[in-house]
């Protein structure tokens, strides 16, 4: 019989409506999984999206409070999809009753914040997990997979891009993504968080970044037909430095023309290459040349039931998976760490190395110069 393990969550948004999904699907997709979820609650300071959550997903109760869920005595993973400027309060909330974390990246609005989440529930002994799902893609993992092989040779370069363009109408309201206050840093934390934990998942840690940013759309319209400023950036660009010796460059933009969901790298090594995109999110390039003219070029590779977890979707190869299944993915993972009461990957601490490189970038718009990683104990 499976293990039931009670989840209630803060923040019924979208992204709250993509983790109550893939709760619901991971023990489809996976039947032979141990542990299943139970929807217990979900709260939202929008008491009416609550309740539409509630009657989507089958929670068994929904609340405007976000204590309630904590103090449930049902509940025993709380999972946080709020806007970034709660993520500490819950977090640590939740912590110290008790109950394993789930949060959304950027998991705080600085390295502070990070920092601060990820003791608490260190101190507190429970479970964590953060939502850095592109790292499940299949041909990601399949990518890790031949860079752990040592297939591509040593690493040498890291490209790495996400350009969305879905704030590139001026137009387009002032949210609490657009505030500092309210977000914390703008692009970085909705953007380049993937990207840097997508680098040090693939090609290790960094040594040292130099960066620039650039806020494109300084004022944007908000409630009541007042104009107000943008507090956070648009776009940053940096090079990178890993510890290896690898080098790269990282670059992403939320107000970019032409581009919708340009979130794409490229790796290069001394015996091989790599590239994927995710807009093509189920093709891998590959670059693997064995002395021939034959071979002497990428290689497109498409995903199938022989590369990782794409089966648990369909039987066949170029029936393609979605952002949706790379999020029942991560549920499940999250789900088995709890089963086997072993901490996995990516946890808070991923997200705070994440966090820290983000802050050695933010560093260097200052300085002017490049900043090494600098790592909270």
């Amino acid at each position: 019989m499976s293990k039931i393990v009670g989840v209630g969550l803060i923040g019924a948004g979208w992204m709250g409506t993509a983790h109550s999904r893939a709760y619901l699907q991971a023990a489809d997709r996976f039947p032979a999984s141990e542990i299943r979820a139970r929807l217990v609650v979900c709260a939202d300071e929008l008491e009416s999206r609550a309740r539409e959550a509630k009657q989507r997903f089958g929670f068994a109760r929904c609340t405007a409070r976000w204590q309630d869920v904590i103090q449930d005595p049902e509940v025993q993973v709380v999972n946080i999809t709020t806007p970034n400027c709660l993520h500490r309060e819950v977090a640590t909330a939740a912590a110290a009753a008790g109950k394993h974390v789930f949060c959304e990246k950027p998991v705080g609005r600085n390295l502070d914040e990070t920092a601060a989440i990820e003791r608490a529930a260190r101190k507190a002994g429970v479970l964590n997990w953060v939502g850095f799902n592109y790292r499940w893609a299949p041909m990601v993992q399949y990518a890790r997979g031949l860079i752990a092989e040592g297939k591509l040779g040593r690493i040498t370069h890291f490209r790495g891009r996400f350009l969305a363009g879905y704030a590139s109408n001026p137009g387009t309201p002032l949210s609490w993504r657009f505030e500092h206050e309210l977000s914390g840093s703008g692009v970085s934390g909705d953007l380049l968080s993937h990207v840097i934990d997508m680098s040090l998942f693939l090609a290790g840690p960094i040594k040292r970044v130099v960066g620039n940013c650039e806020t494109f759309i300084a004022r944007r319209p908000a409630a009541d037909d007042v104009v107000k400023d943008v507090t956070n950036e648009d776009y940053v660009g940096a090079l990178v430095q890993f510890a290896n010796g690898a080098h790269g460059t990282f670059e992403v933009c939320r107000v970019i023309q032409g581009h919708k969901c340009d979130w794409s790298f490229e790796i290069e090594g001394t015996q091989g290459a790599v590239s994927w995109n995710f807009e093509r999110m189920n093709e891998l390039h590959v670059f693997l040349p064995d002395g021939t003219a034959s071979h002497d070029g990428y290689v497109r590779i498409v995903s199938g039931p022989n590369y990782p977890f794409h089966a648990h979707f369909n039987p066949a190869t170029g029936t393609s998976l979605g952002y949706d299944d790379l999020k029942t993915i991560e549920a499940h993972h999250f789900l088995q760490s709890i089963l086997a009461n072993k901490q996995g990957e990516p946890g808070l601490q991923e997200a705070l190395r994440v966090a820290e490189v983000m802050a050695a970038i933010e560093r260097t718009w200052t300085s002017n110069q490049w900043e090494e990683i600098a790592h909270v104990s």
